[in-house]
């Protein structure tokens, strides 16, 4: 009998364990969270574009009783606005881009070893896809001021690679 009681408390205790532990999409989620606020920073282009070296404004608001994440880029001149929103869906953190060339280009996301970086890998694209889509972006939490994006736009075959080295405003 005694071992029957030991053997109930081992699998209460290793499913308790389970359910507590959070998923590493969940904790990829929460990181992505804490940067809610306001960023400032200069972008760079690989190659080269008009917005090389200007200033950007990236706002990050949860959102939805903490369910979704809203991402906002701004800049002087840019006539665009584009957003993401970031979610779980099942075990999976997701990304789907609004993107000013008129398409929603989904990403799923992959921690890296070290817990700093939240890396989106492509998965698949609805709309109009005359000009391209975004493909990739990952997010590096530097410190609670500082973290870098990092954006790669698909024309063709042909990927234009933003970096944005941001720093908290608000």
């Amino acid at each position: 009998m005694k071992s029957l009681h030991l053997l109930l408390l081992l699998v209460l205790v290793s499913l308790s364990t389970a359910v507590l532990a959070q998923s590493d999409a969940q904790k990829s989620f929460d990181k992505m969270k804490a940067l809610s606020g306001t960023w400032e920073g200069r972008v760079t282009t690989v190659p080269p574009t008009e917005l090389q070296g200007k200033l950007m404004q990236v706002t990050l608001r949860t959102t939805s009783m903490g369910n979704a994440l809203l991402h906002e880029m701004s800049g002087a001149g840019r006539p665009d606005d584009p957003i993401t929103m970031f979610y779980l869906e099942n075990d999976h953190l997701m990304l789907t881009h609004y993107c000013d060339a008129g398409n929603r280009p989904r990403m799923t996301a992959k921690p890296s070893p070290d817990g700093k970086t939240v890396d989106f890998e492509f998965m698949d694209v609805m709309g109009n896809m005359q000009h391209g889509h975004m493909h990739h972006a990952a997010f590096t939490m530097v410190d609670a001021n500082h973290h870098i994006e990092e954006w790669t736009f698909m024309s063709g075959d042909k990927p234009v690679r933003a970096h944005f080295d941001l720093q908290r405003t608000k």
